[in-house]
C-alpha cells in the first residue's frame, strides 16, 4: 500500500497492510524560519519514513501574530523565551482583531507549508498544527489560566469578541493551510481541553463555539486531527467534533482508553505510546506499549504515534523500536 491508501483504509477501518505510524517534535534551533522549519520536517521523514506528517512548529506562532514576543533560547532542548505578551488587563483584549493571515509568523508558516509539500512531491499526507481559540486567547496572556477564567466571569462580551477575532482568523488560516498544500490540520485544545481547568459549562461557552468554527474552515481537507491534551481530559464530549482521528495521551490519568473510544465512535484514534516511555524507557518497553495498542484496537481505526510531542533528545532507539513493532507485522 501507498502511504495514502494506508492512511485512508486506517480512517476508514479498512484493512491495512500494517497500521500507519509517525512521531513528531520541536526542533528549537531550526523552526525559527520557514526553511528551517521545513528542512528539520523533511530530514526526520527522511529518516524514519513515516506514514504521515504531523508538522511541529514553534508553538508561540500564533501569538506573535498579535503581539507577544518571543527569543530563541539557543538551547536545542529549550523552546522559546517570552519577552513580552499583550494581554495585561481587560481592556487589552479590543487589540486582538482579525489578521491577514499572509503576511507576519502566519504567512511564515504557509511558506513553511509549500516547502514541505514540494519536497514531499505528494507522496506523504501532512498536516498543519493549529491552536485553538481559547488557548490562543490564553498564551495572549501568558499562559495565565485563572486571569482567563477572571476575564469569563466579569468581562464575558469582551472575551467573547477577542475569541471571534481569533476563530476568524485561524478559520481563514486553515483554508490557507489547505490551499498551501496541507492534507487537514492537527487542532489541539492544549491547556484547556480538560477538567482540571474549566467547566463544562465553561468550555461549551468558551471554547467549543470557536473550535467548531475553526474546523469548519478545514471541512474539506482529507486528514483532520482533534488532539485533547492533558489528564481529566474532555474527548469524550468533544467525539461529534468533523475530525477524521482523534488523538490522546490514553495513558494520562482520568482519559479514555484507546478502545473507550473507538467503541463509542466510527472515527480512527491515534496515540498508544505515552511520551515518558519514548523519552525515558527502554525500547523493550516501547514495544510492550505499541503492542498493547495494537491487541486494544485490533489494528483497525488505530494510528500508532506518542501521546503528544516528542522531547528533541528522544532516543532514536525507541523511536526505531516504535517503527519495527509496526513494520515487522507487514504481510502477516
Amino acid at each position: 500500500m501507498t502511504r495514502w491508501d494506508r492512511l485512508k483504509a486506517a480512517l476508514a477501518g479498512r484493512k491495512v497492510d500494517r497500521v500507519p505510524v509517525s512521531f513528531w517534535g520541536h526542533d528549537y534551533l531550526r523552526e525559527w524560519s520557514p526553511q528551517g522549519l521545513a528542512e528539520a520536517t523533511l530530514e526526520r521523514h527522511r529518516r524514519h519514513d513515516w506514514d504521515f506528517i504531523k508538522v511541529n512548529p514553534r508553538a508561540t506562532y500564533y501569538t506573535e501574530a498579535w503581539g507577544n514576543r518571543f527569543r530563541p533560547s539557543g538551547d536545542p532542548l529549550r523552546g522559546p523565551v517570552n519577552l513580552d505578551y499583550l494581554l495585561k488587563s481587560p481592556a487589552d483584549m479590543a487589540k486582538v482583531r482579525p489578521l491577514d493571515v499572509g503576511d507576519g509568523p502566519f504567512g511564515e508558516q504557509l511558506e513553511a507549508l509549500r516547502l514541505i509539500g514540494d519536497g514531499l512531491d505528494g507522496e506523504t499526507p501532512f498536516i498543519q498544527t493549529v491552536f485553538s481559540p481559547l488557548s490562543v486567547v490564553g498564551r495572549l496572556a501568558n499562559g495565565d489560566l485563572a486571569r482567563i477564567r477572571l476575564y469569563m466571569r466579569e468581562n464575558g462580551e469582551a472575551l467573547h469578541e477577542a475569541l471571534s477575532a481569533v476563530a476568524d482568523t485561524l478559520a481563514q488560516y486553515v483554508r490557507a493551510c489547505v490551499e498551501a498544500g496541507a492534507s487537514g490540520i492537527f487542532f489541539a485544545t492544549v491547556e484547556w481541553g480538560t477538567h482540571n481547568v474549566v467547566t463544562d459549562r465553561q468550555y461549551a461557552e468558551f471554547g467549543r463555539p470557536y473550535d467548531l468554527r475553526v474546523l469548519e474552515a478545514a471541512s474539506k481537507a482529507k486528514f483532520n486531527v482533534l488532539h485533547v491534551c492533558r489528564r481529566n481530559n474532555m474527548l469524550e464530549s468533544m467525539l461529534d467534533y468533523p475530525a477524521h482521528a482523534f488523538h490522546w495521551a490514553a495513558d494520562e490519568r482520568g482519559n479514555p482508553s484507546l478502545a473507550d473510544i473507538l467503541a463509542k465512535t466510527k472515527r480512527a484514534v491515534m496515540g498508544g505510546i505515552a511520551v515518558d516511555t519514548m523519552t525515558k524507557g527502554r525500547p523493550e518497553d516501547v514495544v510492550a506499549e505499541a503492542e498493547k495498542a495494537l491487541a486494544e484496537t485490533g489494528g483497525r481505526r488505530f494510528l500508532l504515534t506518542a501521546g503528544c510531542s516528542l522531547s528533541p533528545d528522544t532516543p532514536e532507539p525507541n523511536i526505531g523500536a516504535a517503527l519495527d513493532s509496526v513494520r515487522m507485522t507487514l504481510g502477516k
